[in-house]
């Protein structure tokens, strides 16, 4: 596969075997099921390196698991939510097969995706959740906008907010594909240090936008320590 591009140590192109940063059981901090107890895997390796990132533990290291052993370590948890995310998780051949044995497994799976990889592939019962990169990012040159038209009706759009401009863009964005009505869920999340989620909040009241407010969760009670 061609997804294969730019991520240092990530992934072997292999499709039955991963490179795994962490596997770990907290609540999740983001998206429509914020606050709800989740597994997540934590993919190793990334395309991107926005200005903002939390994970960049997860650029590279980690090792490499079959699928088979990652789904028995989140079956013992026994979960109901379990979330792939990374580093970028559709860097890694393996994901797509991933995907597929955890729904087949019966969890409400979610991807957290940056945009920068197709979507092609991805298992119709995975709820996606994507990362469109606002020009504060420093990564918005890499969105493949073809993946707005991949999206279904379940799936989430996010748009990290890093100062007024960013807001005016993801505006712009959000009216000019029409995400409202084509996503679940349109969520604007303050980059953490950067725009207070007061000041946010008071933007999108002032439009009477048709987004949600996204406040991390996993950074308000543990700093975003990782695996929490």
């Amino acid at each position: 596969m061609s997804q294969n591009q730019r991520q240092g140590d990530a992934a072997q192109p292999v499709e039955n075997a991963l490179r795994i940063t962490e596997i770990f059981y907290s609540l999740q901090g983001e998206a429509r099921t914020v606050g709800l107890p989740t597994v997540f895997v934590r993919l190793t390796g990334c395309p991107l390196r926005c200005v903002y990132c939390d994970t960049a533990y997860a650029f590279s290291g980690g090792r490499m698991r079959d699928i088979e052993e990652i789904a028995a370590e989140v079956a013992g948890y026994r979960p109901r939510y379990v979330t792939v995310t990374g580093g970028e998780p559709l860097a890694q051949p393996g994901c797509l097969p991933l995907l597929g044995t955890l729904c087949d497994a019966g969890y409400e799976v979610s991807l957290e995706t940056g945009g920068a990889m197709s979507l092609a592939g991805v298992d119709p019962r995975v709820v996606t959740v994507l990362d469109l990169k606002t020009p504060g990012s420093a990564e918005m040159a890499r969105n493949d906008y073809a993946n707005i038209e991949l999206l279904q009706a379940q799936d989430q759009v996010k748009f990290v907010i890093c100062d007024r401009a960013d807001y005016e863009w993801a505006r712009f964005k959000v009216d000019e594909y029409g995400l409202a009505g084509r996503v679940a869920d349109v969520l604007f999340s303050p980059s953490y240090g950067q725009v207070e989620g007061r000041e946010l909040a008071e933007w999108i009241l002032a439009d009477n936008l048709p987004v949600r407010l996204q406040l991390q969760l996993h950074k308000l009670l543990w700093n975003d320590e990782p695996g929490r």
